[in-house]
Parts: C-alpha cells; structure tokens; sequence
C-alpha cells in the first residue's frame, strides 16, 4: 500500500507484482556483482595473511647469553663438513653447547661421543637411547639398565632419552600397552639416578592432538596435513592418563631428575603445569616445539618463568637454522607484540615477547643446564 496524509489508497495487485518484481530484479543483481566480486576460495593451508599491525619490531639473530640446547637430534659420527657446517651455525647464534638425544646405544653411541670430543670438544654431550623393541625379553628393565650403566661409564653419555613410544606404541607380550611407570622398567630409572644422569622424556603429543578432528581443534591445520599425527580414542590413551602415568613415575623415583619434553605438553595450562612441578621437586621442563604456547600469554608467561626459573631449559628440537632460533629469543628477550611464528601448522596466532631478565635468562639458556647435565659447563 502507498500512505498519503489522511488517506490510504491500495494498488491494484498487477501494479503492486510489477514493483515487487523490480525490486527483486535489482536485489538479484547486486546479489550476483557480490558474488563476482567475492575473492578466490582457498584451502586453509594457503590462507596465511600478513599482519597489518604497525609495533615496534626486534629482530634478535643472536642469544644475549651462551645458551644450550638439551634437545637436539644430529648425528655427530657425520663427516667433518656436516659437523663444521653445524658447528659454524652454532656460533652465529650463540648456541655453547647442544646436547644431542638420538645416541642410541653400544658402540654406536660410543663412535659419536668420540668423534664429538675430538674435533669439537665442549661443543656437544650425547645421551643414550634405550630399544624398547626388546620390551618382551626375559630382565628386559634390569638388563636395560645394565646397558644403560655401560653406555654412561664405557660410552661418555651423559643422559638418557626416553621417546615417545614409550606409553603409546610399545606393548606387552599380550597386547596389553606398556604403561610409561609400569613398575617393570622402575630398575631404568634407578639406574639413571644412581649414574648422576637426567632423564629426558617425550609422553604423549600436545593435547589438541587427542581431540576430535573437527572445527574447534585448533591444530586442524597440522592434523589435516599430516593426519598420522592424530590419536583418536579408539587407538590411543587419553592425554590426561599419559600424563599422569608419566608424573606418578617421576614421583616414584625421586632419586633421578626428569626433564619432561615439550613442557610436558602442558604449556597451554601453565596453572596445569605449575601445580605439576609444585609437587614433583625433581621434575623440570625444557620449550623444544611447545614455545608458541608461552608466546601467546605473555603476563602468565612471564610470571611462569619468573616462578619457575630454576626448573626451565631451552630446547628447540629440530634444529631449522638461525631464522628459526631468532624466534626463540625475541620470545625471551623483548617486549614485541604480535609477531608470527615460524611453522604456521602449530601456531597461527601471533606471538608476544616476555622481556625475561638477565637472570632469567642466564639460567633458562644455561645454567640450569649446567647443574643437572655431565659434561655442559657456561664458562
């Protein structure tokens, strides 16, 4: 209907269908210039924009202070150009020393250790592996420690490293899983404490890993790139019972000092995290490939490391070159906002910097290090 003042007049239903179908035509068309207009579609693996957020930015390529790296994968029994290319990388970013955790065992760990010591001394420590295919032999545990005691006496390791097979993909005899603090492999662990050697141990994979596969997984990306990185309820453990399999064992084993990877997987709980270390005083944690958790909370972080500065040690993992470590410092060492990371499969968010102390610093880079590793020394 059409209102006039004081007067209501009705169109004549064709006159009232000509401007609806008008009006409809010229919606349609915008709708279609909108549709034309629309960018290009994508896949989410493709879609990585550019912040537009204009801060302060400061690139760090070298660390303020020596630092140590206590996860690291190399093979130091490579030829002297593989291992003087390393070793010039380790220098330009301050790297003093990395401790190398895929050492194995035997005399495989022993050709390492000597090749590291002669040709570059004080530069690497090795830390021996244990075959947890062999978990269905007669003495498994007390033989594995036996190895273990010559690979740190004969060998030159300086620690153990434990992988993440141990609690997921290891199993009895019967089928059963072999549980990270089944009581059968207790005789390892007394070993490494009675040796004076820490155990660094990966359980589980980070939590997102564990959860459905759908819109609300924030590592949606990883998972659909590499989808046999997930571990679905039907296959594997909870996360919490791996967890918690693992920090029972700690506590049962007072004796030994445990480095638990990645920060036990728990950075994105750090009150989590913290309660954990609260009661387990021979528990520590190093950042290899869990760092973007801390960088997305910078005020809890940092209190985090404040609290914690005695228990925490850097690690990168792989090793990825400079570009990648530069990361790692701008974390600690500035006050920068939003800054990317460098792998955006495991973080699209922007990362915020700490601005961590130099006493902080001193001892999340080495000198904590130093107290619990033979063999790395910050002087």
């Amino acid at each position: 209907m059409t209102t006039f003042p004081g007067r209501i007049l009705a169109l004549s239903v064709p006159a009232a269908a000509l401007l609806l179908a008008a009006g409809s035509g010229a919606a349609d068309a915008q709708v279609r210039r909108n549709e034309q207009e629309r960018p290009p579609s994508m896949t989410i693996e493709r879609y990585d924009p550019v912040s537009m957020l204009v801060v302060p930015q400061t690139p760090i390529a070298r660390a303020r202070f020596p630092f140590v790296d206590v996860h690291g994968h190399q093979n130091l029994a490579a030829s002297d150009s593989v291992l003087s290319a390393l070793v010039r990388q380790m220098d330009s970013i301050g790297m003093r020393t990395m401790v190398n955790l895929s050492g194995g065992s035997g005399e495989r760990l022993a050709a390492q250790v000597r090749n590291a010591r002669a040709k570059y001394p004080g530069r690497f420590v090795v830390f021996a592996n244990v075959d947890f295919s062999r978990i269905n032999e007669p003495n498994f545990g007390r033989d594995a420690a036996a190895q273990l005691e010559r690979d740190v006496r004969e060998g030159g390791a300086a620690g153990l490293k434990i992988f993440k097979n141990l609690g997921m993909d290891t199993y009895w005899a019967d089928g059963s899983r072999v549980r990270t603090d089944d009581p059968r492999l207790a005789p390892i662990w007394e070993k490494a404490g009675d040796l004076g050697i820490p155990v660094l141990i990966h359980t589980a994979e980070p939590a997102a890993f564990f959860e459905p596969l759908d819109e609300h997984n924030e590592r949606y990306l990883e998972l659909w790139m590499f989808p046999g990185r997930a571990r679905p309820a039907d296959k594997y453990p909870p996360f919490d019972s791996l967890m918690a399999e693992q920090h029972r064992m700690f506590k049962r084993h007072a004796q030994t000092k445990f480095i638990s990877a990645h920060l036990s997987w728990l950075g994105q709980d750090l009150g989590r995290l913290g309660r954990a270390l609260d009661s387990i005083p021979n528990m520590y944690v190093e950042v290899a490939a869990a760092l973007y958790e801390i960088g997305r909370q910078p005020r809890a972080g940092r209190e985090f490391f404040e609290r914690y500065q005695d228990r925490i040690l850097m690690g990168k993992d792989t090793f990825g070159g400079p570009e990648e470590f530069a990361v790692y410092f701008r974390i600690f060492e500035t006050n920068d906002e939003y800054f990317p990371w460098y792998r955006k499969r495991h973080a699209f968010w922007g990362m915020y910097g700490l601005g961590l102390s130099d006493e902080v610093l001193r001892k999340v880079y080495c000198g904590n290090a130093e107290r619990i590793v033979p063999g790395v020394s910050c002087g």
